[in-house]
């Protein structure tokens, strides 16, 4: 496979068709069973940049801020189809959204100075928690309401920061925080999909920024690749909503635990990468 798409004819279509797979897999994903494409996307984006024999100090660097730029775009559709069914509880949104934006940015900032091994050490950890989550369908029991806006700004510091660390729109983390505050589960979905567009904005311009001077390869932006992100939003904004309607038609509980097995396989594949 050729360095970068652009590079040479059919190398080049063969990066190009890897991408738009990738984004059309996630977005369908994340339309069927309402988990963040950034678990799917973040794995086989670095597994395509080394194939791609990118810089092995960057590789994962790119792929996270990829990711999350990707999620800007794919997290409005989300948005949007919540918005109209009034599931979106915005004053949560408002309230949580300082803390996203500091923590997010600072920790795509943090993460962009990281060396690639802690980097794939921690988001394979965070792959094998949110299979788990998955695969057992673990829910906390609600004991308590939401915090006052100093609790809510150190949550949203921790979700943020921990989604900038692997490159996803934290709905593994806000839907359990805000089902654990006694926010039905239906609500608690539709606000963390609004919740993902902070993220995805203040952790891409994190990565943008943390980038700057680091990388040399053409068409990236800091750490976010153009063309790679091209090709996700693509594919995957379209069939987000493709994916909404299958759910209807669909066992999503049994998938669910399909896709659970593949992070397995996908966090183990990411591990065996580093030895």
């Amino acid at each position: 496979m050729g360095s970068y798409p652009g590079a040479a004819g059919g190398k080049s279509v063969t990066a190009w068709a890897l991408y738009l797979a990738t984004g059309a897999f996630a977005g369908l994903l994340a339309g069927l069973l309402g988990v963040g494409g950034g678990l799917i996307i973040v794995p086989v984006l670095t597994f395509i940049f080394e194939a791609q024999h990118f810089p092995h100090e960057q590789v994962i660097h790119l792929a996270l801020g990829t990711s999350l730029a990707s999620i800007l775009f794919t997290s409005l559709a989300s948005v949007r189809a919540h918005h109209a069914h009034g599931a979106v509880d915005w004053s949560t949104v408002k309230t949580i959204a300082p803390g996203i934006l500091v923590g997010t940015f600072v920790g795509s900032l943090v993460a962009s100075r990281l060396p690639t091994a802690f980097l794939k050490i921690f988001f394979v950890c965070f792959l094998f928690y949110a299979a788990t989550q998955m695969l057992l369908n673990f829910r906390p029991r609600p004991s308590r309401q939401l915090p006052g806006r100093g609790g809510m700004f150190a949550a949203g510091n921790i979700i943020g920061g921990v989604s900038a660390f692997v490159g996803i729109g934290g709905g593994s983390l806000s839907v359990p925080f805000m089902t654990w505050c006694n926010v039905s589960m239906h609500r608690a979905i539709a606000t963390s999909a609004a919740i993902g567009f902070p993220i995805a904005a203040a952790g891409a311009l994190g990565y943008v920024t943390g980038g700057q001077g680091t990388t040399t390869l053409p068409w990236s932006l800091g750490y976010v690749y153009l063309p790679a992100l091209a090709g996700l939003v693509a594919a995957s904004v379209p069939m987000a909503p493709l994916g909404a309607r299958l759910a209807h038609r669909l066992p999503v509980a049994k998938l669910k635990k399909i896709f659970a097995l593949l992070l397995y396989i996908l966090g183990i594949r990411m591990l065996a990468s580093l030895l």
